[in-house]
């Protein structure tokens, strides 16, 4: 174990600690296992080629060998992140008694060496008390206000000004990449809520710190609360605000009373769209002004609307020219050393979050060395069985913390604490000490064209994931990234509700990532000699979701097509070649299984995820390599796709129930149908083939991918009710039923080779 920070010597006590996962050795006993099986399918596969090349099948045989091998390196790339699952923890109240002297006492009398721990503290104590805190800012971007509604936002962002952290080193920009009124008329409403929000939180010490999360939770009034007055009139001033809200955004257009009450809406006067509109910086709450205080008459965290300057013959970059708007902007009003992103339906979920992640910056012996500090993602709408795979649970408690591992934790564009100097290019020497005392009288006149024209700092411009390749850059500078999921989330955030939002979501991340591994920022070659092999190793897990797709398309495809014409692909049961296959299949889907359970999934949950896993692999990603192809060949352009987060009553209510919502003619729901379609006709044609024309003694040549076929046949179960039973607005169209019978029928007619 690692104590984290620790100090030279007695020097200082360590503000973090970090821990391997257990039974790291015998994961590692396992894995070797694992991988003599895999090399046995290989050879099994080179030895046993068809002889001859008019012999049925040798084609589809070498086809196997391919899939096979590239499933088998797959799967040591993402060996890299088990064997190193590492996990932090920092140390708060230590933290707490270093601001304000507080439980030194507990300190010295828990210490087993009491003078040498008496000294440390003390000069610990006595060097960091006059250290003032770091300012921190908060970044929340919302780019369209139809899909993003601008109740969610706002809630974002009173929960972000919540924090339990001093308001005068708290600051929140709020990013409309949209240019929207309407955006800037919640927020308007949001300033004067959060006179009342802020003081009533850290009064009763309110979690989640989201109104709409806080009342959805409590719909009625709680036992421990001591003031029944205070919450019935926040609960009413907020639906109230809310009420009003909505109503302006149904109507479309600001009340003239409202515009004449706040001079911002004068920047409306001109014809503003989405794609064309000047700059526009709003400081609604000024923190440095003493006269910007709560009901309660304490200060209150600054406050600024930002909508950077567009015009549609200029590139703006998505979200990483938004981002990059606001850091400039940030420069000049608050500066503050640390800065939070965080998505518009991503709401802080942790009041102390703040300090939390303090413990790791401000740790004496590495917190220097720390760039970012990234938290999972995680949604407070999961279903308990998970239908769309949304809560990623492995990921996030094991290969996210095998990554960090590597201190090269994946900054994931959402959720993350960023030093301000490392992510505006510092490179990171031996001898940097982080100041965290800034001047924040600045002069906030500068348009926000003028700022970002000022210099190119921030996100890596060029790529849909630019914050994945941003981390990159981070790291290979010289810096070290950590990962921190600790117990009470610190953020949640809205899941898809539907299969076409979760798929066009994935689809978005996988080609932008396959687009890094084929740029310069490949971590085999950006990052060689700069980061360690492991993380290396560990990136390409997710750059290389997108060419996955290919074997896995093989398998969906090419062993049914087989089973019906007879073709055996697989030893027979009755062969020791039969064992490494069974071994490798066993022991995959058992340590998966107790992975997921391990991490708080349900047998169920896993069991969803293994089909959104199969459906991504063959429609998502398929088509992100697909475009990412066209793309390197100069035939289409980059393109972002904003995840829609309004939801209709039938389809939440089908959610709830986990029913999956397809509802969709897309060619991605297309291809799945097909697919779905031609296993089934495999399955059935191959087993009448098989027990009426053949020699039953045949049957153990066949047993495998009749197994295959019924395994897949299972995982499609909801696409047969969706095409076939379902009468509601979530099954496929008819469109789709017709195509891929018609589809699968003819790929059945596709003679093998």
């Amino acid at each position: 174990m690692d104590k984290g920070g620790g100090g030279h010597g007695e020097e200082a006590l360590p503000l973090f600690e970090t821990k391997e996962a257990r039974f790291r050795g015998a994961y590692k006993l396992f894995a070797s296992t694992v991988f003599v099986g895999i090399c046995f399918i290989w050879v099994y596969r080179v030895t046993h080629i068809p002889a001859g090349a008019e012999e049925q099948g040798r084609w589809a045989w070498i086809g196997m060998l391919m899939a096979e091998l590239w499933f088998g390196l797959y799967w040591i790339l993402t060996q890299s992140v088990r064997v190193n699952v590492t996990y932090r923890y920092p140390f708060k109240d230590r933290l707490s008694y270093i601001r304000g002297k507080k439980k030194l006492g507990l300190e010295i009398g828990n210490s087993r060496h009491f003078l040498p721990k008496f000294y440390t503290l003390f000069a610990y104590v006595f060097s960091r008390s006059e250290e003032k805190l770091p300012g921190v800012d908060i970044f929340v971007c919302t780019a369209d206000p139809k899909m993003e509604p601008p109740t969610l936002v706002i809630n974002t962002v009173l929960s972000a000004m919540s924090y339990n952290y001093p308001p005068e080193k708290l600051s929140v920009y709020l990013s409309d990449d949209g240019g929207s009124e309407l955006t800037f008329y919640a927020l308007v409403e949001a300033t004067r809520f959060c006179k009342h929000w802020i003081p009533f939180c850290k009064k009763f010490s309110v979690e989640p710190r989201s109104p709409a999360a806080y009342f959805a939770q409590h719909s009625n009034l709680p036992d421990d609360i001591p003031s029944p007055q205070d919450w019935l009139a926040n609960k009413r001033l907020y639906e109230e605000m809310e009420k009003r809200i909505d109503s302006t955004v149904e109507k479309g257009m600001i009340p003239k009373e409202v515009r004449d009450q706040h001079k911002g809406f004068s920047e409306w006067i001109s014809k503003v769209t989405k794609q064309d509109h000047q700059s526009i910086v709003q400081i609604m709450i000024d923190g440095r002004d003493k006269n910007a205080v709560d009901v309660d008459g304490g200060p209150l965290p600054t406050l600024v609307y930002v909508a950077r300057e567009k015009r549609p013959q200029w590139p703006h970059n998505f979200k990483a020219g938004a981002v990059n708007a606001l850091i400039r902007v940030s420069s000049e009003i608050s500066d503050g050393p640390l800065i939070l992103n965080l998505d518009c339906d991503m709401y802080a979920n942790n009041a102390d979050t703040v300090q939390e992640i303090l413990c790791f910056f401000m740790d004496e012996r590495k917190g220097n060395q720390i760039a970012f500090v990234q938290f999972p993602q995680n949604y407070d709408n999961i279903t308990k069985n998970d239908i769309y795979g949304a809560s990623c649970s492995v990921v996030n408690k094991i290969e996210l913390a095998g990554i960090g591992g590597y201190d090269a934790a994946l900054y994931c564009g959402t959720g993350c604490f960023h030093r301000r100097e490392s992510l505006c290019g510092k490179v990171y020497s031996e001898d940097y000490k982080g100041k965290w005392d800034r001047d924040s009288e600045k002069n906030s006149d500068r348009t926000v064209n003028e700022l970002e024209a000022a210099s190119k700092i921030g996100l890596i411009y060029g790529c849909p994931v630019e914050d994945i390749v941003t981390g990159l850059a981070i790291q290979c500078r010289g810096w070290k990234s950590l990962y921190y999921n600790p117990d009470r989330k610190a953020f949640l955030g809205v899941a898809p509700t539907t299969l076409d939002v979760s798929l066009v979501q994935h689809k978005r991340w996988s080609e932008g990532m396959f687009q890094i591994f084929f740029s310069k920022y490949c971590p085999f070659l950006y990052g060689h000699g700069k980061i360690k092999f492991g993380s290396q190793m560990a990136y390409c897990i997710y750059l290389l979701w997108a060419p996955i797709s290919l074997p896995t398309l093989y398998y969906a495809i090419v062993p049914p097509l087989c089973l019906l014409r007879r073709i055996p692909l697989f030893p027979e049961v009755t062969s020791l070649w039969f064992l490494p296959f069974a071994y490798v299949f066993l022991a995959r889907n058992t340590c998966s299984i107790g992975e997921s359970l391990g991490c708080g999934d349900t047998l169920k949950a896993w069991w969803n995820s293994q089909r959104i896993w199969v459906i991504r692999r063959t429609t998502s990603y398929f088509f992100a390599f697909i475009d990412t192809m066209t793309r390197k060949l100069g035939l289409s352009q980059v393109a972002f796709a904003i995840t829609d987060k309004v939801v209709t009553e039938d389809v939440a209510r089908r959610y709830e129930e986990e029913v999956i919502e397809f509802g969709s003619s897309t060619i991605m729901f297309t291809l799945m149908a097909t697919l779905a379609m031609l296993n089934l006709f495999g399955l059935t044609g191959g087993i009448k083939k098989t027990v009426l024309d053949l020699e039953f003694q045949a049957v153990s040549r066949l047993i495998v991918q009749v197994f295959l076929a019924v395994l897949l046949v299972t995982i499609n179960i909801p696409v047969y009710q969706a095409l076939f039973f379902r009468n509601d607005k979530g099954r496929l169209p008819s469109s789709v039923v017709f195509k891929s019978i018609l589809l699968a029928s003819l790929v059945c007619l596709i003679p093998i080779i």
